[in-house]
């Protein structure tokens, strides 16, 4: 294995030299042999620590591998899927590389069928990457190729091999060598030798570089010496004759070698030399009947990699059409693995290639092998048993099929694609670094080849379709560089070392990308990365060299490219693009001495750049990332932010800053004036370790108006805030606003505080000034806060002697200054006792308090002079017994005093303590606030376990006590309590409520499921009485609501609720209820009175009745009556429902007898149109003649008076002459569907078969020649005709219901599920079939067959068939003989399929 050329040592820009001088250099490769390699292995362990191992699936070892024969053997045309393949790999898009499309003529050609593949569009990698690899022209190589051809007829350039000679291959057989200064060294062969084999067309070098393999196009191999140019083998008989050579490859061993011919076969060459003779042993390893091959790779280790394992095997790998084989040739040939490739295209080419790795910190051959867009890696490793043992490591999915695969070091591979175009790509992270368009070189294809021209083409298809696209002899790779062969250049391709694709980006003025590059380089994250060597420390310091002088250039240009003219926003807008990079490249770098001196001169050239220069390090120093900036650098920022009127940057900047070298009292002296009262305590804190001063100035400022009893500002609010979190966070030892006080002045500066707090008097005190001026202040400014800030400060005190008379010393004062002071509300007295009372409950209380203190605190709670803040005053003692205050009072003095205050929450606390539940119940009552709350405080202990059997029985004694309360505060509460706990006493509750409209309410609470409380009504086992009862009281107090509520209660007896219903004369609901017993006569009876009693009210009122209500309220009795008599006619006999509806007719039709004076006001259409109602209602149920004859036989018609009935017998004649239309209508269309129907389906089923052929589909015999035999001839609908004793010895018929029925054979026998064939058809005889039996017509298959076409002639279902389904029950499942052939036993309905459409046009007329 070779070494990665070492660029370091040649390491100068690419403007100082051209190109070809640079490859010049780099290609002086005998003087120079172990600069180029595929990998530096120690360099390669260590960065594969750092990279996630790849995944592996192991390949299972095979106990005895497959013969070479039984290989050759296996057929070529399998279909079989990659063995190997692992479902989770295959999620393409994620493992897609990454690429740009450029537009060159060759990627936008629409001929190729690849450029289907390209649709994808990635994102640009030349940004992240830079150029990763320089191109080069060999120009003295390309001219003398040009040369060669027009001076000596070399022909045009085939193949070419690379080792520390070139060698160059042409069609006129010639082999020129060039050595590594592009000079012609030797002219192998002649025309005359060329045009008797052929072209060249496969090369070969050694591993020592003295010997070449040439291969012809007609076959035959010749063997140089590249010392001398001496001729030392012709060999003619190695392979079949008339097939052009392939490949021709030397292997480590310099006596073996193998070719591969455009049979497909792959030979082993064994050179050997007896007494001077020198010969050729020829070995076929692979037969091309069995399968062509077309690709071979031996494995080549390099002189520092030949001790390693798996050399002695000398393992070949070979393509063939359908699968990949690796072999070893020693010491015995054997073959390793065969894998197949599952489906491809079949014009790709197979490609392989070797290289070696290191994965698991051992190093070892990596086989890569793809055919199309799918690259495959397997690692090759031997086993302790001596066995090889391979890996299949992830594989890579691409967007483009592949004609070239080339390793160009042990990460990076270079792949060329359809089009002409390069990929570079990082294995490891399958990352694309770039493309490169090489169309320019006009690459050499090795088709004729393998199409074998020069022999007369004879191949195979497959073959000659592989090599349309075959380059295998114009590529070649050498020690970590790529050359490609033109049709009149050689061009060469080699990754650029870091430095210089660095300064490429550079001189393409791309100087963000070339930093971020370098970064890339500097962190050891960039990809494909040459001529960085030693530890990682050195690699650092040099690309960081390289990055501080790209830095100068930026910020020089920065500078220059800034918009002299034009709106300060412009040139701002330039230097926020650019100086940010500049600081963020510093900081990464951690030059801060580069940042605040060079760069910052720089850009303080220019106002605007240093103005967004400092800018850019705000957020760095807010994130504690940025510390020890220079004096002069923290004084410029504040300024620049002071001018810029950004004053709370400029505390949040200061708070995060070391101010010890800037002017203090002038930082002071801004933070007071601009109110940064967090940067003023900050400065004085760390600037001067002075902790009092700024409370004594914040002091100064709130003091005042608390003092005086004004209001504070919000300014003065947000100071006292600050002030207060600023006490807590010295006297916890934390630095404010962030961080922490230094652990020894810890102790000092929490004595200073107190020592401030307790001062009897402030500095320059006036005499006016009440005592304990601190302590005041910041009681009046928020008593709970200061008190929790002490609170939390005794929890840290260590309980030494000085801490115990500091806390005694402070709970004296705050005792002083509040309860001798009538100016705290209680509120505040509160918040003290409660603190006080919290402190003395502690285990480990040294505290003293004057017990005689809290009894006053209580007096002063609940003896208040005004009645104000009473809620407020329960809401402090509360807390203060809660906090163990309780201990320090007499607990009756304590209950007196409290229901004297009326607290009741202070009672149900004592009463709780004593168990006295049911006192309790009577605080809820009493408190307006919170009477609610009562009943889920009894539902608690009545059901919540914990409580004895006493205490819950008290409770509900007093509940029963207080049951009208309860009951008038929320019925339901109160009647979803006595269902749930009491559902048994539900008659002593009702006894217990005298008042009849909270019985109401309870009732109906309890009773009626709508008002929504859940109770189980079956549970409550009550007796129907108590629903009598209610419904009683339902009819006193809301009349309206009872026949609704009638119809959700369930135990009542109906012969008690009607009498109760007559009782309260509620006509409606006591027809509902005979209507609910069964008796609708009674029922009917009670609603004719009614509507007879409304009748006769309208006719006999006063004209100024408004008239409309009264007509209304007739109409709704009579709808109601109507709705009676029709919901229970269906039920009757005809004598019955005329006894119903008779009487209502005549009820309507009786103020119409009256004459008109009786009336006049009374419009007679009204009364007409009413009765016109009930005349329809009733043509449902009874014959018109009967209601015709009634009419007729009435005393006022009979006698001539028909004038009055004559709108009535009009509608009625007319609703009959509607009907009779509608009827002839629908005949008339059903006779005529029917008609053409039947006509259609006799037409179908007597129509002639027309047989396809003349000859029995089975005995494949002319029917004709059997005519004299009793045979008959049998055809189908789908045309097959078969002879009926064939039919039969196949089994071919069907007996159903007496009724033999045949099938066609080739049509059931093609169908897989053995179902009844479509085209069955009955046998033509001359004689009908029996007759059926069935009750019930059956459509036999032909029949069927038929009725589908005429179905899809008429384009849907006929009316017939909407009709039949319409008419008769959904559920029925019976026959339906029009429903065309259905599936299955269940019937979809016409109606629910999606396509079906109503048709109103009349059936189309089928064509004879």
């Amino acid at each position: 294995m070779e070494n990665e050329p070492d660029h370091e040592n040649v390491e100068q820009s690419l403007c100082a030299k051209t190109a070809e001088e640079e490859l010049n250099k780099s290609f002086n490769l005998e003087a120079s042999l172990s600069k180029f390699s595929y990998i530096d292995l120690d360099k390669e362990l260590e960065f594969k620590n750092d990279l996630i191992d790849d995944k592996e699936f192991d390949i299972p070892q095979v106990d005895t591998p497959p013969t070479l024969e039984s290989i050759l053997n296996e057929t070529d045309d399998e279909e079989e899927s990659f063995v190997l393949e692992d479902p989770t790999l295959l999620n393409i898009d994620t493992i897609d590389s990454h690429s740009y499309d450029t537009s060159s003529v060759a990627s936008s050609d629409s001929g190729d069928r690849t450029n289907l593949k390209r649709k994808k569009k990635l994102p640009d990698s030349f940004s992240l990457h830079g150029s990763v690899m320089r191109h080069s022209l060999l120009k003295g190589i390309s001219a003398q190729i040009v040369s060669a051809a027009d001076k000596v007829d070399a022909g045009l350039p085939t193949a070419i091999a690379v080792s520390s000679l070139i060698a160059v291959g042409t069609s006129h057989g010639l082999a020129l060598i060039f050595d590594q200064n592009q000079a012609l060294r030797l002219c192998l062969g002649s025309t005359s030798v060329g045009g008797q084999y052929g072209a060249i067309s496969a090369l070969s070098i050694n591993n020592d570089c003295s010997r070449l393999l040439c291969g012809f196009a007609k076959g035959q191999i010749t063997m140089w010496d590249l010392a001398s140019g001496k001729l030392l083998r012709s060999i003619t008989d190695a392979h079949p004759p008339g097939t052009a050579i392939l490949h021709i490859k030397f292997t480590d061993d310099p006596t073996l070698a193998i070719c591969n011919d455009s049979g497909g076969s792959v030979f082993e060459l064994t050179f050997k030399r007896v007494m001077g003779v020198r010969t050729c042993e020829s070995r076929c390893l692979f037969s091309g009947s069995k399968g062509e091959v077309c690709c071979i790779e031996p494995l080549h280790s390099k002189p520092e990699l030949k001790d390693h394992p798996i050399t002695q095997f000398s393992l070949l790998a070979m393509a063939s059409l359908t699968k990949i084989l690796v072999i070893g040739l020693k010491p015995s040939l054997k073959v390793w693995m065969t894998f197949p490739y599952g489906r491809m295209d079949p014009s790709s080419v197979p490609l392989l290639a070797w290289h070696f790795v290191a994965v698991h910190n051992y190093v070892n051959p990596m086989l890569a092998f793809c055919r199309g867009d799918v690259v495959h890696f397997l690692l090759v490793k031997r086993d302790e048993s001596g066995a090889i043992h391979v890996t299949k490591q992830k594989h890579l999915h691409l967007y483009y099929d592949l004609i070239n695969f080339t390793w160009i070091n042990s990460r990076t591979v270079v792949l060329l694609d359809s089009v002409e175009k390069l990929h570079v790509i990082d294995r490891q992270t399958q990352e694309e670094l770039e493309t490169v368009e090489i169309s320019e070189v006009q690459l050499v294809y090795n088709s004729s080849h393998f199409k074998s021209l020069a022999t007369g083409g004879n191949v195979s298809q497959a073959l000659a379709l592989v090599g349309e696209k075959a380059c295998y002899q114009s590529i070649s790779s050498y020690g970590g560089q790529i050359f490609y062969l033109g049709t009149k250049s050689v061009y060469v391709m080699m990754l650029r070392s870091w430095r210089e694709r660095v300064d490429h980006l550079l001189k393409q003025d791309c100087l963000t990308e070339a930093l971020a590059l370098a970064w890339s380089f500097h962190e050891g994250k960039a990809k494909a990365v040459v001529g960085l060597s030693g530890d990682v420390s050195k690699r650092k310091a040099v690309v960081a060299d390289r990055m501080v002088e790209i830095l100068f250039h930026y910020a020089d240009r920065a500078l220059k490219k800034c918009p002299d003219q034009g709106k300060i926003q412009v040139m701002e807008q330039h230097f926020q693009d650019m100086v940010p990079v500049i600081v963020d490249y510093c900081l990464l770098l951690e030059r801060k001495d580069l940042l605040f001196s060079q760069m910052y001169d720089k850009l303080s050239e220019n106002s605007v750049a240093k103005g967004v220069f400092l800018e850019c390090l705000e957020p760095y120093i807010l994130s504690d990332k940025l510390v020890g900036m220079t004096p002069q650098v923290m004084k410029d920022l504040i300024v620049h932010f002071q001018d810029k009127k950004l004053m709370e940057n400029v505390e949040a900047l200061i708070v995060h800053m070391d101010i010890t070298s800037l002017d203090i009292q002038q930082v002071v002296l801004m933070c007071w004036e601009n109110r940064l009262y967090d940067a003023m305590i900050y400065v004085y804190n760390r600037g001067m370790n002075e902790f009092i001063s700024p409370m004594e100035k914040l002091f100064r400022v709130i003091a005042p108006p608390l003092n005086a009893g004004r209001t504070l500002t919000d300014e003065q609010v947000v100071m006292g805030n600050k002030l207060l979190v600023y006490i807590s966070c010295c006297l916890a030892g934390r630095a404010y606003p962030l961080g922490d006080i230094p652990e020894d002045l810890v102790p000092l500066v929490k004595n200073q505080v107190f020592e401030f707090l307790i001062r009897l008097h402030s500095a320059e005190a006036s005499p006016e000034e009440e005592i304990y001026p601190y302590v005041r202040t910041l009681l009046h400014f928020d008593t709970r806060e200061f008190l929790n800030v002490l609170a939390l400060t005794f929890e840290d005190f260590k309980n030494d002697k000085q801490a115990v008379e500091y806390q005694q010393r402070i709970v004296d004062i705050l005792l002083k200054v509040m309860v001798e002071n009538s100016d705290f509300t209680p509120s505040q007295v509160g918040c003290l006792f409660t603190f006080l009372a919290r402190q003395l409950a502690k285990p480990d209380n040294t505290l003293f308090v004057n017990r005689t203190l809290f009894d006053q605190v209580l007096e002063f709670l609940c003896s208040p002079d005004d009645d104000s803040r009473h809620s407020e005053r329960q809401q402090v003692l509360l807390e203060l017994l809660q906090a163990g205050g309780i201990v320090q009072f007499e607990e009756s003095r304590l209950i007196r005093m409290a229901e004297k205050a009326e607290f009741y929450q202070i009672c149900e606390f004592m009463y709780e303590r004593e168990h006295q539940y049911d006192k309790i119940i009577d605080c809820y009552l009493r408190d307006p606030l919170r009477e609610e709350e009562v009943f889920n405080y009894i539902h608690n202990i009545l059901s919540i376990p914990g409580h004895s059997a006493e205490e819950k029985q008290s409770v509900w004694q007093k509940a029963m006590d207080h049951i009208e309360e309860l009951v008038s505060l929320r019925p339901c509460k109160a009647a979803e309590l006595v269902a749930t706990h009491f559902s048994e006493q539900i008659e002593t509750v009702i006894k217990k409520l005298q008042n009849q409209v909270l019985l109401f309410k309870f009732l109906r609470s309890l009773l009626d499921p709508r008002e929504g409380i859940h109770v189980n009504q079956e549970l409550l086992q009550m007796s129907p009485c108590v629903t009598e009862q209610f419904i009683e009281l339902l009819c006193q107090f809301s009349p309206s609501q009872v026949i609704e509520t009638l119809q959700v209660l369930e135990c009542y007896r109906l012969e008690e609720t009607i009498q109760i219903t007559q009782k309260y004369q509620l006509h409606e609901v006591t027809a509902y209820l005979l209507e609910k017993k069964g008796d609708i006569h009674g029922a009917f009876l009670i609603m004719l009175k009614r509507l007879q009693s409304k009748l006769q009210e309208i006719t006999h009122q006063d004209e100024k009745t408004k008239e409309e209500f009264s007509l209304k309220d007739v109409e709704d009795t009579m709808v109601e009556t109507i709705a009676l008599c029709q919901r229970n006619s269906h039920n009757l006999n005809q004598q019955q429902r005329e006894a119903l509806w008779f009487p209502l007719l005549e009820a309507m039709m009786a103020p119409q007898k009256l004459s008109g004076s009786a009336a006049p006001h009374l419009p007679p259409e009204a009364l007409k149109s009413l009765t016109m109602q009930v005349l329809n209602s009733m043509a449902a149920f009874i014959a018109l003649p009967s209601i015709l004859q009634r009419i007729l036989q009435d005393p006022v018609y009979g006698k001539g008076k028909l004038g009055e009935i004559q709108g009535l017998i009009l509608g009625m004649l007319d609703t009959f002459n509607y009907e009779q239309t509608l009827l002839e209508t629908t005949t008339s269309l059903l006779n005529q569907d029917l008609h053409w129907s039947l006509c259609n389906l006799r037409a179908s089923v007597t129509r002639g078969l027309n047989p396809k052929q003349d000859y029995c589909s089975i005995c494949l015999q002319q029917y004709k020649r059997r005519q004299e035999m009793a045979d008959e001839i049998i055809v189908f609908s789908c045309g097959h005709l078969y002879h009926s004793f064939c039919l039969q010895n196949k089994e071919c018929t069907i007996e159903t219901e007496g009724q033999t029925r045949w099938t066609c054979y080739k049509c059931s026998s093609s169908n897989k599920a053995g179902k009844l064939s479509e085209n069955s058809s009955e046998v033509k005889k001359g004689k009908t079939a029996p007759s059926q039996a069935a009750s019930e017509p059956v459509l036999d298959p032909q029949q069927i067959q038929a009725f589908d076409q005429l179905c899809h002639l008429y384009r849907g279902s006929s009316r017939l068939a909407l009709l039949t389904e319409l008419s008769q029950n959904r559920s029925s499942e019976s026959y339906r003989p029009f429903s065309g052939s259905q599936s299955g036993p269940a019937f979809n309905s016409i109606f629910q399929n999606e396509n079906f459409q109503l048709q109103l046009i009349p059936p189309p007329v089928t064509e004879d």
